[in-house]
């Protein structure tokens, strides 16, 4: 499909989606001078989907043998949706290309079931080779009532030498990111927790951590935490790094052209957001990440689709190669084949 370049978010963005411009943040800003990010896609198909499962977040990466890894967190249809915070898993899918298809290979991560950080509930994987290791990032939680499940949610890692393990938590626990203890931090007493990580390897040696988390009476946003090594410590950003003031979440972030950028969802809109930034840390207005499920499969489509959590994409994760994004991979809000769960599906991002 042939993608529209120069595509304007802000007033026309909102009357889309019927919103007022005083509904939503400051219209971002546009970019006439270059072709927008979102027009670099190309929409191929789905890449997992599991008849018993709802499938959601699909991290890639390629292992030494030139294999594509796809690390998915899933759940049975039969524990709802609203299992993903109660019964979800993570499993390891393999391709021999980035656009598939994949086959299941195996767990590789499960709640403990004891009084742990990670009781239950593994979700949003973000899979990251950082020099000869692969660095497993995700979220759990400690079970109780369902405002305790998103409180309690924190961020782990595992690391591998090998996409297919044996994978080993980092320290002793794997337990990375907690919610700040500090109340000048933005994220203290975050309502639901600190979750989906991003980890990136910053070209100054540092990595950074990027997270979701929301105080009371805002909105969620995104912030970081910054290590001079994988294992930490993460010390916060006392500041949020995005100005949205509507639902955004799922953060992925990249290096391309001497820029970082942060790849998020939008949840009002139905889109995505790209933040761009010099440093990792001040972005400014963002640009449109990704366009709306129609846009790519249809009206007719989608809205003739089963709608599991509304009409759109979510849970971006990039593919990287030679220095450039060569995939895009998303969680389906809606299912458009006459099945019951959702899928992952999988985008070309064509060269600047």
């Amino acid at each position: 499909m042939k993608r529209r370049s120069r595509y304007r978010l802000g007033i026309f963005t909102l009357l889309m989606v019927g919103m007022s411009p005083a509904e939503d943040e400051k219209a971002p800003e546009t970019l006439e001078s270059r072709q927008l990010w979102a027009d670099r896609l190309e929409y191929v198909g789905i890449a997992v989907e599991e008849p018993d499962y709802h499938v959601w977040g699909s991290s890639p990466v390629i292992g030494p043998e030139g294999k594509t890894h796809l690390f998915v967190a899933r759940w049975p249809i039969a524990s709802g949706f609203g299992g993903w915070l109660t019964h979800c898993e993570i499993a390891r899918y393999l391709g021999e290309s980035p656009e598939g298809p994949f086959e299941f290979k195996e767990v590789v991560a499960q709640g403990t079931g004891k009084k742990t950080w990670d009781h239950q509930s593994p979700h949003n994987p973000n899979v990251q080779r950082i020099g000869d290791r692969y660095v497993l990032s995700f979220i759990a939680n400690a079970g109780g009532s369902r405002k305790e499940l998103a409180a309690s949610q924190r961020i782990g890692m595992m690391v591998a030498d090998h996409p297919a393990g044996p994978w080993k938590k980092l320290g002793e626990d794997g337990l990375i990111l907690s919610p700040p203890e500090d109340p000048e931090v933005w994220s203290y007493r975050s309502t639901v927790g600190v979750n989906n990580p991003a980890l990136f390897a910053h070209p100054d040696g540092r990595f950074f951590l990027y997270y979701k988390a929301m105080k009371k009476g805002d909105v969620r946003r995104m912030g970081v935490a910054i290590a001079d090594t994988i294992e930490g410590p993460y010390v916060f950003h006392k500041e949020p790094l995005t100005s949205n003031q509507t639902e955004i979440e799922d953060g992925y972030a990249f290096f391309e052209n001497d820029r970082v950028f942060l790849l998020t969802t939008h949840n009002s809109a139905g889109t995505g957001y790209l933040w761009e930034s010099e440093n990792g840390i001040d972005f400014g207005d963002p640009i449109l990440g990704y366009d709306r499920m129609a846009s790519y499969l249809g009206s007719d489509v989608v809205d003739a689709a089963k709608i599991l959590r509304g009409k759109k994409f979510e849970r971006p994760q990039l593919l990287l190669q030679k220095g450039h994004p060569s995939h895009l991979y998303v969680a389906s809000g809606a299912n458009w084949k006459g099945g019951k769960g959702s899928y992952s599906c999988v985008f070309r991002v064509r060269e600047p």
